[in-house]
């Protein structure tokens, strides 16, 4: 698989974050979009429920409208203050997505519709031909401290089950 990741996270304290894999345009490039990007919110500490559904459908998205044999399509994730900005781009240009109301009775075409509904704002941006870049930015709370075990409420409904804690 044509695989590369680079992640950075910026001086402690700043709230900068960032994070780029590029991957296959294929299913599985799709499917794996959305596992390394739980995984790194998970370390961030950040809500990812519904990063993640955002995520999976833009891969999607790149994977089957995107597509050209041989280019890979690239995910990349920014956090600045409490903005998750999530970028996939692909190698096909010609083909812009479009918000569209869904057949009723179709079995896909609400990808975008799911898009729109989970993110503040998206849009799509042109990059060097051919490429273009789909994106979306979702805003989130403060983070809050992992419940004692002392009868706290419970983890927060935002947050991905089995969170990672890593050492930084």
């Amino acid at each position: 698989m044509n695989q590369e990741i680079a992640a950075t996270a910026a001086s402690a304290g700043n709230g900068v974050h960032d994070f780029s894999v590029l991957l296959s345009s294929t299913p599985r490039g799709a499917r794996l979009a959305r596992l390394l990007a739980t995984d790194q919110l998970r370390a961030w500490g950040l809500p990812c429920e519904a990063a993640a559904q955002v995520v999976a459908e833009l891969a999607a998205n790149a994977a089957a409208h995107g597509r050209l044999p041989g280019r890979s399509f690239r995910l990349t994730l920014y956090v600045i203050g409490r903005t998750l900005r999530i970028e996939v781009a692909d190698t096909r240009g010609d083909r812009r997505p479009e918000l569209r109301e869904p057949d009723p009775y179709a079995e896909s075409g609400r990808g975008l519709v799911l898009v729109d509904a989970l993110a503040d704002r998206w849009g799509v941006a042109d990059g060097r031909f051919p490429r273009k870049t789909v994106w979306a930015e979702l805003g989130f709370a403060a983070p809050v401290p992992a419940p004692t075990g002392s009868g706290g409420e419970g983890p927060d409904p935002g947050s991905c089950p089995g969170r990672v804690v890593r050492d930084s």
